[in-house]
Parts: structure tokens; sequence; C-alpha cells
């Protein structure tokens, strides 16, 4: 396994939708276990592969945090979110594409989701709390859509002019 890097906003990498997987070969798992290597590093709850510069429909997450409880990697391939709850929940969302910014975001607090695993082979969950949160977040991010898209165009701004400041700081370093 190895890390991978973060590509940071604005990159017009991140705004670009992903291509669906065709192949689930040896390529794909050590991509999915690279991605989640990086995940637990960084650290944060979730990764799509267009943050590591790769054009596919594949994330990562695992938002268990609770101590002593075991970790839940897992594995979505061409995720499609399937079904929405009316309610809504409102979470302070970050990402690891744009680290050190958080915003107040507002989602459906339940979702169903259908994906493939690394076999291939069709999944269903439904997911509420953090969980849906997250993989409404990735999916977005398979999308070409950053969580920073939700805000208000004055705030978006600010943010993203922060961290073209940070890319510069990190290009001099």
């Amino acid at each position: 396994m190895a890390l991978k890097s973060i590509l940071l906003h604005p990159d017009p990498r991140l705004k670009a939708t992903a291509a669906p997987v065709t192949d689930f070969d040896k390529t794909l798992a050590r991509l999915a276990d690279d991605m989640l290597e990086t995940m637990y590093d960084a650290p944060g709850i979730g990764l799509a592969a267009p943050q590591v510069g790769v054009g596919k429909r594949l994330l990562v997450m695992d938002c268990v945090k609770e101590e002593n409880s075991a970790p839940r990697p897992m594995v979505l391939i061409n995720p499609e979110v399937t079904w929405v709850s009316e309610e809504r929940n409102t979470y302070e969302e970050g990402c690891l594409s744009i680290p050190d910014q958080y915003a107040e975001v507002e989602r459906p607090a339940e979702v169903e989701v259908s994906w493939l695993d690394l076999a291939g082979a069709q999944q269903t969950e439904r997911f509420g709390g953090l969980w849906a949160t997250c993989v409404q977040h990735e999916i977005d991010h398979l999308n070409g859509k950053l969580f920073i898209d939700y805000l208000k165009p004055l705030k978006r701004q600010m943010i993203t002019r922060k961290m073209v400041k940070l890319k510069r700081e990190k290009a001099r370093a």
C-alpha cells in the first residue's frame, strides 16, 4: 500500500465528473487499499478517487469514530443514491481537498445507496447520521461537486482565496 497525494482545491480535476469503473482487477483493489490508507493517514472519514487524481467512480469511507470500536472500511464503486429521506440534517462538513475549512451543509438525513464491491457484486445499504452525510459528500466528489458549492457565493469565494494562498505557500516551501 502507498499513500496518495490529495489534490487541493482549486484544481480542475476536482470539478470533473468521474467515469464509471468497468475493470474489477488488482489495480482497482490496490487503488482502494491506497485510498483507505491515505484517508486514515490524513485523517479523514471519506475519500473519493478524484481527490487523488483518479477520474473513476470509486470512494472509500469509514465513519466509525467511537474509541474501542472496530473500524468499518467501505469501498463503494459506481455508487448511486436510490432513495433520500424527506428529513434533513445539517452537519459541519470539511474536506481533505479543502483542509482546515468547515461549513454547515444541509443534506437528506438518510439515504439508500447501491454500489458494486471490489468483486463487482451489487450492494445496497441505507445510511443515516454521519454515514449519510459522508456518502453524499463523497458521491458529490464523483460528480465534480464540492461541499463549498452548497455555500453562499461570498463564503465560497473566501474559502477559495484561502486555498489559493495555501497552495502558493506550499509551492514555495
